[in-house]
């Protein structure tokens, strides 16, 4: 029986790239449905991972690429990187056919430049597929839109409400947005996904990147390490120290299996956000390294929503990884980035959603209602440093996402969003 597909954004932004642009290529995280849209969209598809046919198709690949990009257009060529050198064949073919909408490539991890020859550019357009966010897997009611926050930041959203308990919220972080484990019925099944997906990634798929062996223990250490400090800004220092405790990793062995790791796109990097604002204090531009889903996280703790549960200082971390999660999906369509902001006095903002159209938000994730004033007054001290700058735009409003029930504007004009309302 084939299972309910669930609508995904990227649905709409593939749909509307196929209109602009010859080829486009969908990269992401296993297991995150990148395959299984792309078909919805694509007249013919040749995967390259067919465990019947790989070997033929690489054998093509080599003596003629042109053949395996025969059929109707859009051509889903899935798992392209298996065969690199099609790269720079759809490159030539949207060359020389003309026009939009060609072809589809899916790949679940980055590809060495070197073996490719063209970058693709005016070509291929890459674009980020994560798994699937709260409003996708149906579990935000989407009763706030992030979009109509910044088209009007007046927007009343005073009593509007959230469906998701808390306890329903930790186990959607538990189980992650992969679309395999959001359809099953079985709520053990459902957490099993995220499980098996860490097992895989330290068995085999670390290594099967790029060809190198890599130590499957050392792996779990290091993504047990990043899980406990994710969302903080713990240095490679204090990580690799804290993987020393139980596995030796030499400087290099850590920086190969980041790499690796970044990839795969299992962890992402936060980079630190520097406006020009009148502060006395300098602003901290280290990385924050996050999780692509807050799953990742939690299964390589081995935590479990009940464990959760009784640890919500810790999982007010995971929930900042979640909120991030969402919020990049939300605001992919125009081609938002996700920062943060730290300064050496300790004033700090979860995120900073920033829009190519030069408008951007302040915003704290929050889980409890206790940690709200806290994270109105940062956001609030940020804002009025904002506002001594004259050349610096103001942020089109402050938010505080929160695990809670129900949504408001502060006398002080901080909106309380819980994250169970919100959509792109």
């Amino acid at each position: 029986m084939e299972r309910k597909y669930l609508k995904r954004y990227m649905d709409d932004d593939l749909e509307r790239y196929l209109r602009m642009i010859g080829a486009v290529l969908i990269v992401g995280p296993k297991w995150c449905g990148k395959t299984t849209t792309a078909e919805r969209h694509a007249q013919s598809v040749i995967k390259l991972q067919d465990p019947k046919r790989k070997e033929t198709y690489k054998i093509w690949a080599e003596f003629d690429p042109d053949r395996l990009l025969k059929g109707d257009k859009p051509k889903l060529i899935d798992e392209w990187q298996m065969a690199p050198v099609l790269w720079d064949a759809v490159r030539n073919s949207v060359d020389e056919i003309g026009g939009e909408g060609l072809y589809i490539l899916t790949g679940s991890t980055v590809v060495d430049e070197s073996k490719i020859m063209h970058s693709g550019t005016g070509r291929i357009h890459r674009v980020l597929m994560r798994p699937m966010s709260l409003y996708e897997s149906m579990e935000s009611n989407g009763k706030i839109s992030l979009m109509e926050l910044f088209d009007n930041p007046n927007l009343d959203i005073n009593g509007i409400t959230s469906d998701l308990t808390i306890d329903e919220l930790i186990f959607a972080a538990c189980r992650g947005g992969w679309p395999e484990s959001v359809v099953k019925k079985d709520k053990e099944a459902q957490l099993f996904v995220a499980k098996s997906y860490v097992q895989n990634i330290c068995n085999t798929d670390i290594s099967a990147i790029d060809g190198v062996k890599r130590n499957p223990d050392k792996v779990r250490s290091l993504l047990k390490s990043l899980a406990r400090n994710n969302s903080t800004l713990a240095n490679d220092k204090t990580i690799m120290a804290d993987v020393n405790v139980n596995e030796k990793m030499s400087n290099g062995t850590y920086y190969s299996y980041i790499k690796a790791l970044k990839d795969l796109f299992v962890i992402e990097e936060i980079r630190g956000w520097s406006p020009d604002i009148k502060s006395k204090t300098s602003m901290r531009s280290r990385n924050k390294k996050i999780f692509i889903d807050p799953s990742i996280a939690i299964a390589s703790l081995k935590m479990s929503p009940e464990s959760c549960a009784d640890d919500l200082f810790l999982f007010g971390f995971l929930f900042e990884n979640l909120c991030i999660r969402d919020l990049s999906i939300y605001t992919s369509p125009l081609d938002g980035n996700i920062y943060y902001y730290h300064d050496k006095s300790d004033i700090e903002i979860d995120c900073v959603v920033h829009l190519n159209d030069n408008r951007y938000a302040l915003i704290e994730c929050k889980l409890g209602s206790e940690k709200i004033d806290e994270g109105a007054k940062n956001l609030l001290k940020i804002n009025k440093l904002i506002e001594k700058n004259d050349e610096l735009n103001n942020p089109s409003f402050l938010a505080v996402l929160t695990g809670g029930e129900v949504a408001y504007t502060r006398p002080d004009g901080v909106k309380v969003i819980p994250i169970g309302c919100l959509k792109q």
